[in-house]
Formats: structure tokens, C-alpha cells, sequence
């Protein structure tokens, strides 16, 4: 059995320690020896996601290889948000024979009978009606934030604020990689500049990844 672990988080400022270390003390306790862990810092929306497309194609060339796969994750809304598109990847995941492992649904890492039909059928009708609660509840929170967060902007805007705050400013790149430079060497912290710049945390982030691709060409 090859055993795969994936995390997500949905930001960079996010920490993906917690979920880490739950697997890590999951597969200690069960003797696992987990030899590919995947993480990706980017949206729940979609499976668009760098890390989760190697580790999808390595999963699936080790079943064409006649292996046994695992896939182990912390929460079902580590793996996706859109519950459609959630339980679309987790049918195409079975469909190749992989079992997927979801720490926070207890039945899912039960060792399904192998000699009484009877009683797998029920556990695997069991599961894919947790699976498809959890992936509800994880679509209902996008689907909450993403108005609470439309709400926001609205508000700012009926106040006149958003012209300030929301807008992304266009900085000069020459400008912001001299203050990045210094976050590099320590000197300044990312928050400090955005309070020089002027700019959100959103457009920080866009500017360095902007200078970071152009330092590697």
C-alpha cells in the first residue's frame, strides 16, 4: 500500500502546521509509513492547485502500476470547498481505486470487511453521506464568508472608504522591490511596507511574487 497525505491551506498567511502534524500523528499511531505528503497554499474553489496535480498524477501512475493507494487528508475542506467539485474528485479518486482517508470522518478509517458484502455496502453507504454533509458544510462557509466579505466591500463603499482601502494601488516595481529587498535582509517587515506602499496585503503579495519570477529569469 503507497500511503499519500495532502494539506491545503487558502492563504500563505495561513499555517500549515496543524494539519500537518494530524497526519503525522495519525499515521504514527497506525504504523503508516507515509512516503508522499503534498501542500498547497491556494483557493479551496477549484483542484487547479500545483502540488494537488503531481501528487493526483503519481497516485494514479502507482495504481497503473499495480500498487495500492491511500490518500489521507485532515478535513474534507482541506481537499476542496465547492462541494460539487469536491465530490466530483473524490468519485474520479475511487473510480482508479484510490481510498481516500479523511481524519475528521472517523468511518472512513475503518478497515471495510472484506468477506461480508452486506456490511461493506453499508459502511461505504455510510461514508458517502459523511463525505457529502462535510463537503455541504465546507461549501456553506465559502459561500458565507464570500458574502460576508461582498457585505464588506458594499459597507466600505456606502461610507466612502473603499477608494482608499479595496482598489489595489498600481505601485512602481522599482519602488517596491527596494523596499523588498530590505524585507529580505531583515530590515523591514512585509506589514511595514504595505503601511509605506500604501497597498493591502493582496497586492503585497502579487508584487513580490512579480519580482520573485523576474529574479529567476
Amino acid at each position: 500500500m503507497r500511503y499519500y497525505a495532502y494539506h491545503r491551506t487558502s492563504t500563505k498567511e495561513q499555517h500549515l502546521d496543524r494539519g500537518i502534524k494530524a497526519i503525522e500523528e495519525f499515521t504514527s499511531r497506525r504504523d503508516i509509513k507515509l512516503e508522499y505528503l503534498f501542500t498547497d497554499q491556494q483557493t479551496g474553489k477549484n483542484f487547479d492547485r500545483p502540488q494537488y496535480l503531481i501528487m493526483k498524477n503519481q497516485m494514479f501512475k502507482s495504481i497503473e502500476n499495480g500498487n495500492k493507494v491511500t490518500l489521507i487528508v485532515s478535513e474534507l475542506d482541506r481537499l476542496g470547498r465547492n462541494k460539487e467539485l469536491t465530490l466530483k474528485e473524490i468519485r474520479e479518486l475511487k473510480d482508479h481505486g484510490i481510498r481516500i482517508m479523511v481524519l475528521e470522518i472517523p468511518t472512513t478509517l475503518t478497515e471495510l470487511p472484506k468477506d461480508n458484502l452486506m456490511a461493506t455496502m453499508m459502511m461505504e453507504t455510510i461514508n458517502n453521506m459523511l463525505i457529502e454533509m462535510y463537503a455541504s458544510f465546507a461549501h456553506a462557509e465559502m459561500e458565507k464568508r464570500a458574502k460576508r466579505q461582498k457585505e464588506g466591500i458594499e459597507a466600505k463603499k456606502a461610507r466612502g472608504e473603499w477608494d482608499n482601502y479595496g482598489r489595489p494601488r498600481i505601485v512602481d516595481s522599482k519602488e517596491f522591490a527596494k523596499y523588498y529587498k530590505r524585507v529580505l535582509q531583515g530590515k523591514l517587515k512585509p506589514v511595514e511596507v504595505m503601511s509605506l506602499m500604501n497597498i493591502n496585503k493582496s497586492a503585497y503579495y502579487r508584487y513580490r511574487k512579480e519580482y520573485e519570477e523576474n529574479s529567476n529569469e
